[in-house]
């Protein structure tokens, strides 16, 4: 059976969000929660972890109880103490939990005090104005749930965040890469372009062996249904929904059919037409001059037959990547070997899973120069954010931390709230302390796009302030971020010498790939950001770093590509 630690979370967070509904303690919900960020974080399958005799308990925020638990999934890929949740949960009450907008407090509020318990009721409750009279409710939420309820009628693709896909993806290469005669194999697609998220995997590999390859490429013990199987290709859908093709081309092929498989189709159509002006023709199979084939056994072969460098996959969106490649300006995009350090982690002291000594470990172990500790402030209620006394206990850890641990930098910093007038969540007295400041903005969402950018620039003009995290508050596939204007947030980020972030967590990864591009147009440097809740989860630097690169940035364009004393420097206002 296969089961990912993708699965394992949803069924952590679905329990968490069930028991929540239903008013159960809150350590108890928060327990599951944290241990499914851990599985979300977590480098190994767990259920690889197992095989080799793993003690899972060992975990973060895992123990002995929730080790027994995940132990139960990877072998039943089910969750008795869930069924059991949801056996006394109504089935329409939990689907209130997919609403935008909705957490489970709301829920449970909404169920108690006007009798909702399924979508109908909803929507007939805020379509009679009787949902804004309730406490945190009010009539822009209300008018939200309406939008909400209206787009969720339509259908829509089901779309898989890059790290979920990562999960599917590995295995399924390693397998198609054991099947006898298959060589070279490669996930391509917008998962190659390393877009957020993937509707579907697209796998190419070599093989003379064509039929014998799709034969058993349907057998992949994930697979739920064959949508269709031929000598050259196959479709599947796996159990847990996701869709992969596999194309088997001959060696001679190769490259071209990568090209044709990464996408985008945009940048292929370019590609296209310019053979068309020589006079070829570029397919799947090769480039073609009339009946014969000139090029198509790598990308580069096939990019050189029209006059072009071969460019990176996370350019190819025909957004100037052509043009840039015939002047010779196609950039030098930043690699995760160029990162420094990481500016955005968290620790137990706040809303993290691992100790400060463990993160800094971790982060040294990585060989990273420097890492920032930026728990959350005081204001995030829900994430136990420190207040002044607190902050200044863990500054005076981390001064002791750095005279006694050699081999990496610890920097002072604080992920600190932007409250809603665009004052800092601390005073400057012991924000003035720290190596830089982090602000952030985590309530208020439904401020005016004016309300909200003036917010932002308010919270800048204060000289403690240096980086702004995650700066539209998106989270992927749960909610859009707030309304804010991003060019003219950036413009005043850089007149006042300070910058923004992209963070890397895949639920996040804020900015996107084009505000980033605009950011480096206009000469603003960038941080990029694991924002880490756990060891493990400084791996998601790799996800910020791909989104630079899509963004087209340079090492010179990040700010953690530099050393301490040159990122002091920059930091200094």
């Amino acid at each position: 059976m296969t089961v990912h630690n993708a699965d394992i979370a949803a069924l952590f967070y679905r329990m968490a969000e069930l028991l929540e509904i239903e008013g159960a303690n809150p350590f108890r919900v928060r327990a599951y929660r944290r241990a499914a960020a851990t599985m979300e974080d977590l480098a190994k399958p767990a259920i690889d972890l197992l095989a080799m005799g793993a003690d899972l308990a060992d975990l973060p925020a895992i123990g002995d109880d929730l080790a027994g638990k995940i132990r139960e999934i990877c072998d039943t890929g089910r969750l008795k103490a869930l069924d059991e949740v949801e056996a006394r949960t109504p089935s329409a009450l939990a689907a209130l939990a997919a609403v935008p907008g909705l957490g489970p407090k709301r829920i449970r509020m909404l169920h108690e005090r006007l009798g909702v318990s399924s979508i109908q009721d909803l929507a007939r409750a805020a379509s009679e104005g009787r949902v804004r009279g309730l406490p945190r409710f009010g009539p822009a939420l209300e008018a939200r749930l309406l939008k909400a309820l209206r787009k969720s009628a339509a259908p829509e693709e089901r779309r898989f965040s890059i790290s979920t896909a990562e999960d599917f993806a590995g295995p399924l290469k390693w397998y198609v890469e054991g099947i006898p005669g298959v060589g070279d194999v490669v996930v391509a697609g917008s998962f190659r372009r390393r877009k957020e998220t993937v509707g579907d995997l697209d796998i190419l590999a070599i093989s003379a062996q064509g039929q014998a390859t799709t034969d058993r490429f349907v057998e992949y013990e994930g697979v739920a249904q064959v949508l269709a199987k031929g000598p050259t290709r196959a479709t599947v859908i796996l159990k847990d929904g996701l869709q992969i093709d596999l194309r088997v081309v001959p060696e001679e092929s190769y490259g071209a059919a990568l090209i044709y498989l990464t996408g985008s189709k945009s940048h292929n159509i370019a590609l296209r037409r310019l053979a068309q002006e020589k006079g070829l023709k570029i397919s799947e199979y090769g480039v073609f001059r009339g009946d014969r084939r000139i090029a198509g056994r790598t990308e580069a072969e096939v990019y050189t037959a029209i006059g072009l460098p071969w460019t990176p996959p996370e350019l190819r969106e025909n957004r100037g990547e052509i043009d840039a490649g015939f002047a010779g300006r196609l950039p030098r995009l930043v690699a995760l070997s160029d990162i420094r350090g990481d500016l955005h982690v968290h620790t137990r002291d706040s809303d993290g899973r691992s100790m400060l000594d463990e993160m800094v470990e971790a982060a040294r172990l990585r060989g990273y120069d420097y890492v920032a500790v930026s728990d959350h402030s005081r204001h995030t209620t829900v994430a136990h954010g420190l207040d002044a006394s607190r902050l200044s206990a863990q500054i005076d850890q981390i001064d002791r931390l750095n005279a006694t641990r050699p081999g990496i930098r610890v920097l002072k910093s604080c992920e600190v709230d932007i409250l809603p007038d665009g004052r800092l969540d601390l005073a400057d007295a012991v924000l003035s302390r720290l190596d830089f400041v982090i602000g952030a903005i985590h309530s208020n969402f439904g401020l005016s796009m004016e309300a909200q950018t003036d917010r932002l620039l308010r919270a800048m003009d204060n000289s403690c302030f240096h980086i702004l995290a995650h700066p539209t508050g998106r989270l992927i596939g749960e909610r859009p971020g707030y309304a804010v204007d991003l060019p003219k947030v950036m413009a005043g980020a850089r007149a006042r010498g300070c910058f923004l972030e992209i963070n890397g967590h895949p639920s996040r990864l804020d900015l996107d790939d084009v505000h980033s591009r605009a950011a480096r147009d206009m000469g603003l440097k960038l941080a990029i950001g694991s924002d880490a809740h756990s060891s493990a989860g400084l791996a998601a630097m790799r996800h910020g770093v791909d989104q630079a690169r899509r963004g087209w940035l340079e090492r010179g364009d990040v700010l953690n590509a530099r050393s301490w004393p040159d990122l002091k420097t920059l930091l200094a206002r």
